[in-house]
């Protein structure tokens, strides 16, 4: 038995264990990049559904969002209907003051005393005319100061000067007219029933 030659064995032992390290080697390496490419078209999947997912939605706010210009637009349309709801019930409102504000008017002006314009800007009265005398003028702020229209009577302007051998004054008088109390809402609709 001296003769034993076991070094062609050991070598086809060894090229067989290369070989199964290499198949193994490879077949990790296919596994890997298996795993990689799969990993790559799963995630490339994911990232192209979350992009079509975010244009959609992209689209849904665009369209929302016209929907609430419009939802706004129609918001300052009623904001502008009400208003004008609004100012046509005041003037519905203060059309009978407008008529006893006329009466009071004339029933407030002493005989010699003679407007030649009348003025309101809300509540703000503006009296412009002729009086026979100051003491007119002066009896015409007492009318004022005691109606129940009017109130707060200024001279502002008293001026005399002398027409045809008479003397008159030219005077500009500021009031106020009074807040609308609602007894006088009560007298015009018991006046009108």
């Amino acid at each position: 038995m001296a003769h034993i030659n076991l070094l062609p064995w050991r070598a086809e032992l060894n090229k067989q264990k290369q070989r199964e390290f290499a198949f193994t080697s490879g077949g990790a390496v296919l596994v890997a990049a298996l795993m990689v490419l799969f990993s790559h078209v799963h995630y490339e999947g994911k990232i192209e559904n979350q992009n079509q997912r975010n244009a959609f939605l992209e689209s849904e706010i665009s369209i929302l969002n016209q929907r609430i210009g419009r939802i706004q637009e129609l918001e300052k349309m009623k904001d502008d209907l009400l208003a004008r709801m609004n100012v046509i019930q005041e003037l519905q409102s203060s059309r009978p003051e407008s008529v006893h504000l006329m009466d009071e008017l004339v029933r407030t002006l002493p005989d010699g005393v003679y407007l030649s314009s009348f003025v309101q800007k809300v509540r703000v009265l503006e009296m412009v005319g002729i009086a026979q005398s100051n003491a007119r003028v002066s009896d015409y702020m007492r009318n004022i100061d005691d109606s129940e229209w009017f109130t707060g009577p200024r001279l502002n302007l008293i001026k005399s000067t002398q027409s045809n051998r008479n003397r008159i004054a030219n005077f500009t008088l500021h009031g106020a007219q009074k807040a609308r109390r609602p007894e006088a809402e009560d007298d015009t609709n018991g006046e009108a029933g």
